[in-house]
């Protein structure tokens, strides 16, 4: 497998040093903008909706550093299908049996691994706004350095990346690669 790694983008320590940082960031904002921390609160629990299952690592290191009561509603959406290294369009998958279908009164935090086009999210965004919560905040991993990705309207990106196909860290390619520890990409000739 280590073979097969062109280059490092991000290694585990970056990773983790940034996953420290965006934490406190989310921690501060959805406090302030819910009065989560509020033990009187109504509905004092942060909601993760993680969209399964390239933010999977992702979800479990960031979810451990956030000092918030949460509950966590897996979904899947699936873009990348197989051998796919472009996006083939979004399909939505497992949504009712674990994704309340009332969300009122609910802080969702939504989490993705990658923001590309854009589609993914905001497919996901429009079927989780459809169920009404009462705040709903973006966050992604790796954000590409392409205009469709850098004017989508996020709230928390962990690191903006070149536009390249990327593994590790969650992200596959033909369900390989997810247990990759840092973010790396791939010799050509394993990706044709």
């Amino acid at each position: 497998m280590q073979d097969d790694i062109e280059r490092t983008l991000l290694s585990p320590d970056e990773i983790a040093q940034r996953l420290d940082t965006l934490a406190d960031q989310i921690t501060r904002d959805i406090e302030a903008a819910t009065g989560l921390s509020d033990p009187d609160h109504p509905h004092n629990t942060l909601t993760i909706v993680p969209i399964m299952t390239g933010s999977i690592i992702f979800v479990a290191d960031l979810v451990r550093r956030l000092p918030l009561r949460t509950r966590i509603y897996p979904m899947s959406a699936s873009s990348y299908p197989g051998t796919a290294t472009a996006s083939q369009g979004v399909t939505l998958s497992r949504v009712d049996d674990r994704v309340p279908e009332e969300l009122g009164g609910q802080h969702i935090l939504l989490i993705d691994d990658i923001l590309d086009s854009g589609s993914t999210l905001r497919k996901v965004t429009a079927e989780i706004e459809r169920r009404g919560p009462d705040t709903l905040h973006t966050c992604v991993l790796l954000r590409k350095q392409r205009d469709q990705a850098m004017s989508f309207p996020i709230d928390y990106v962990a690191f903006d990346i070149p536009d390249a196909f990327v593994v590790g860290y969650g992200l596959d390619y033909d369900d390989q690669y997810r247990n990759l520890p840092g973010i790396v990409t791939l010799r050509p000739e394993v990706v044709q």
